[in-house]
């Protein structure tokens, strides 16, 4: 699903609410996730998962076309773990 069809289906959902409104407060969600991984920190969604920020160190990669070493910088990645409840729906 992509953000527009979670909009669509919210608004559907909700005809109470205007579309507008429903994809301003999907954004915000979207940027307060963001926003607090971008600080180091982590976002828990109790009953869905948990974003959280991992650091790669650097190491040496291969260039798949040529096969020669390549240097990989350090970098910070995001991490999802789900939450209980979503694996068990999953796994039911």
């Amino acid at each position: 699903m992509t953000k527009s069809e979670l909009i669509t289906y919210l608004s559907e959902e909700n005809p109470h609410l205007y579309q507008s409104d429903i994809e301003r407060i999907v954004n915000t969600i979207f940027e307060e996730i963001t926003k607090t991984l971008s600080m180091g920190n982590r976002v828990e969604i109790r009953g869905f998962g948990a974003f959280s920020v991992k650091s790669r160190d650097p190491r040496t990669g291969r260039n798949p076309r040529t096969g020669e070493p390549v240097q990989v910088v350090a970098k910070r990645v995001p991490y999802f773990k789900t939450g209980k409840g979503l694996r068990e729906r999953l796994n039911t």
